[in-house]
């Protein structure tokens, strides 16, 4: 047999496709085993998350000198603290070899010999012969086949998947402990009684109500921020609407006068006849002067501008400075206010730009934008004056059950 002839017949298909579908079946199985895992370790039969819930004691030191003893609990998800398998077929390597050896060898010898006993005589000398015959044949032959196959699979644990992760950075963001008990305790760890022990209960009462008003307080601080930035923005928006009617673009008026007297120095260069250049001249002249008085009318008008424009911004920077201030001074008074405070300091422009007025509905587009944001800002300094006006209060009754 040919050495080709050796490899007709190899099941490649098998040899190669066998070890690719079982690990495409392996990693199948391995998800199923996660998918498992994550069912079975994560959540109970209603379909609930599991949760392990760890308890714990918290010490905590009062102005007055006592201490919280705080039993504590938090819900941990299961998921979240057991290591997920999630085991992936990353590599698989198909190695085979197959090898052929085959070798022939062929050894012959052949010996002759050869004997007689005749005598042969010359002369005074004779000779004796003898001879013999062998023959040897050695014939070799040797073959060698041998095959390698080698199937080589790596698999790695790839850890939490990623739409697992992002499930349980939602969770992990509503875990917080909580408080399932609280004792008080003196400054030796010892149980309060008595006299000593409702005071201790009171203190920490006030307390918890002047922690819980100080949120609201802040969150009521957070609103009238907001509300007194979005009353800024539409007074920037108002002053831009000013500015754009101040800041025009330059007028083309004095641009026709001087094509106009270019036209005419170019008749005047040209004509011959003395009478025509004097007309030429005498429109030249009248041209010139025309321009003159635009100009200096443009430049009149821009410096009044200018003057206006600066005076507007001045005004409003300042409005926007004492805005908070002047809010918290409207907000002493409970009555709506149906127009824009004059305290606020605002001002208007004319109909035709060229004076400054007082503001008004019928001069401004952003007035009840203005008007709207002001009621609701002096609405939420009124709540945050409340608030505080409250926390004060039970600051005051704290420090008086701390003295007694």
């Amino acid at each position: 047999m040919g050495i080709s002839d050796q490899f007709a017949g190899l099941p490649m298909k098998d040899l190669i496709g066998s070890p690719l579908a079982a690990a495409a079946d392996a990693s199948i199985n391995l998800a199923n085993s996660t998918a498992e895992f994550i069912n079975k370790v994560g959540f109970d039969d209603k379909g609930n998350v599991r949760n392990v819930t760890f308890q714990y004691e918290k010490i905590s030191k009062n102005d007055d000198g006592t201490m919280n003893l705080d039993a504590m609990k938090v819900d941990v998800p299961m998921l979240a603290i057991v290591p997920i398998p999630n085991l992936q077929v990353d590599e698989v390597n198909i190695l085979f070899d197959m090898e052929v050896k085959q070798s022939e060898k062929s050894e012959r010898a052949i010996d002759l010999s050869a004997s007689a006993s005749a005598k042969l005589g010359i002369g005074p000398f004779s000779v004796n012969v003898s001879g013999s015959i062998s023959v040897h044949d050695n014939n070799t032959r040797s073959s060698d086949n041998s095959a390698k196959y080698h199937v080589d699979v790596r698999a790695a644990n790839h850890g939490i998947p990623e739409g697992l992760a992002r499930v349980l950075d939602m969770m992990a963001a509503n875990v917080a402990p909580s408080l399932i008990d609280s004792k008080l305790k003196d400054e030796n760890g010892q149980d309060l009684s008595g006299e000593a022990k409702a005071k201790a209960e009171e203190r920490k009462r006030i307390m918890n109500e002047m922690k819980s008003l100080e949120k609201k307080v802040n969150a009521a601080q957070n609103i009238l921020d907001t509300s007194i930035t979005s009353m800024k923005r539409n007074m920037d928006d108002q002053l831009a609407q000013y500015r754009m009617v101040l800041v025009k673009d330059p007028k083309v008026n004095f641009l026709s006068l001087k094509n106009v007297i270019q036209t005419l120095n170019d008749s005047l260069a040209i004509e011959k006849d003395e009478s025509k250049r004097e007309e030429i001249n005498v429109k030249i002249a009248m041209k010139k002067a025309e321009l003159d008085r635009v100009l200096k009318d443009e430049n009149e008008e821009d410096d009044n501008s200018e003057n206006i424009l600066e005076e507007l911004n001045l005004k409003w920077a300042s409005a926007e400075n004492m805005l908070a201030q002047n809010i918290k001074d409207l907000a002493s008074d409970d009555t709506e206010l149906k127009e824009i405070s004059d305290i606020l300091g605002l001002v208007g422009l004319s109909s035709d730009g060229k004076e400054i007025v007082k503001y008004e509905s019928n001069s401004a587009n952003k007035y009840d934008a203005i008007l709207k944001s002001q009621n609701l800002a002096i609405q939420n300094q009124q709540k945050l004056n409340k608030l505080e006006s409250e926390y004060m209060e039970k600051k005051e009754a704290y420090d008086q059950a701390f003295l007694s």
